[in-house]
């Protein structure tokens, strides 16, 4: 199956955490290559506005600053995508029920795996000015 279906199935896991309360963080991980950008987290915002995310770029230099932005799911999802195999191979997805992990290998062929919860709670995320 390509990894773009894959994905897809893994991103309705996103989104049911979502609606059910349970998302706690998404990590991308697993850079191919040594790049500048380490990884993106993806934290939830509850706000009057309703659900949305702080999309955090983390760099590897420590000169360069994180970069944040506050998206909706959708927005989110389009920018997880973008990133997908140029340059991370693997997705977390961390809920207070499951973590779940989409990974690509170098061949292109991706797989989702579940284990058990890394978060009994969760945070809300908080931007890093405030």
């Amino acid at each position: 199956m390509p990894y773009q279906e894959t994905f897809v199935a893994f991103w309705n896991q996103v989104k049911e955490s979502v609606q059910e309360g349970n998302f706690a963080k998404l990590t991308m991980s697993k850079t191919i290559g040594k790049l500048e950008l380490k990884n993106i987290f993806v934290r939830p915002v509850y706000s009057d506005d309703g659900f949305k995310v702080l999309l955090k770029f983390r760099y590897r230099l420590r000169e360069t600053e994180d970069e944040e932005r506050e998206l909706s799911l959708d927005e989110a999802f389009e920018v997880i995508k973008a990133h997908l195999k140029n340059p991370f191979s693997i997705v977390i997805l961390f809920t207070t029920s499951k973590d779940v992990t989409f990974k690509i290998n170098k061949k292109g062929i991706s797989s989702l795996a579940e284990t058990p919860p890394t978060f009994r709670s969760i945070t809300q995320a908080k931007r890093d000015s405030e």
